[in-house]
């Protein structure tokens, strides 16, 4: 996936008939459970692949706190983010041909929905994904939330031409307000993903790390008016690079 080039002009517009500028939160997010097509349990692979439209193709994950203490992350980037974010780097070419997925990220643990993936795109289609995701506004008390689970998936279930011609490894991000799961239990990636992982496959968080750090590099934003950032300053940070 990842055809098309992403144009301001179009978001502009597609936003003025989402009504961004006055919509509320439910109205431009409107799941009330996660999308079939954005179920990790019907997917086996996210595909970057490079195109007429885009020959040097750069995958970008940006995976996305959904939990009740940062539901206004999904909502900024929808509203202005994800056009800030697509104009600078066209404008600076940091990268070449942008490729983006978007995830929503929950606790393993207790939520109904604690990954979400949408597919790698160019074009407005980002952003029609984006309104796509659930935001469940869950999360448990555990201070932590599974930004893990977006490492996970991009070891083992992405496939970027990036790497797999050119040897340049994509770029994966993961916001939020409290730190990375120490560990995934086979049982939650059994659950949220529909297989018992084989013994192969990494759960401890900083094996996981080192496994996704093949193919991406990875960075992990810690968002300081989160409400856990807050109250705990000290614990958050971690393994991410």
């Amino acid at each position: 996936m990842g055809s098309g080039r992403y144009d301001e002009d179009t978001w502009n517009n597609y936003a003025s008939s989402r009504s961004y500028a006055t919509a509320s939160t439910e109205q431009i997010f409107e799941q009330r459970m996660v999308a079939a097509e954005m179920d990790p349990r019907g997917i086996t692979v996210r595909e970057s692949r490079d195109s007429a439209d885009n020959p040097e193709s750069t995958p970008i994950i940006v995976g996305l706190d959904v939990t009740g203490s940062m539901s206004v992350v999904l909502d900024t980037m929808a509203r202005s983010g994800l056009n800030r974010l697509m104009t600078e780097v066209y404008n600076r070419k940091p990268v070449t041909d942008p490729h983006l997925l978007f995830m929503g990220i929950g606790d393993a643990e207790v939520d109904r929905g604690p990954l979400q993936v949408t597919q790698f795109e160019a074009d407005i289609r980002m952003a029609q994904q984006l309104e796509r995701i659930w935001l469940e506004k869950g999360g448990g008390g555990n201070d932590y939330e599974s930004y893990v689970l977006a490492w996970y998936f991009a070891a083992y279930h992405t496939s970027i031409d990036s790497f797999a011609k050119r040897g340049q490894r994509g770029f994966l991000f993961t916001v939020g307000d409290e730190q990375p799961t120490p560990r995934l239990r086979a049982s939650d990636v059994e659950r949220v993903l529909g297989y018992r992982p084989g013994r192969d496959r990494a759960l401890d968080a900083p094996a996981l790390l080192q496994a996704a750090s093949a193919q991406w590099d990875i960075y992990h934003v810690v968002v300081a008016e989160g409400s856990h950032a807050r109250r705990h300053p000290d614990r958050v940070g971690g393994h991410g690079r």
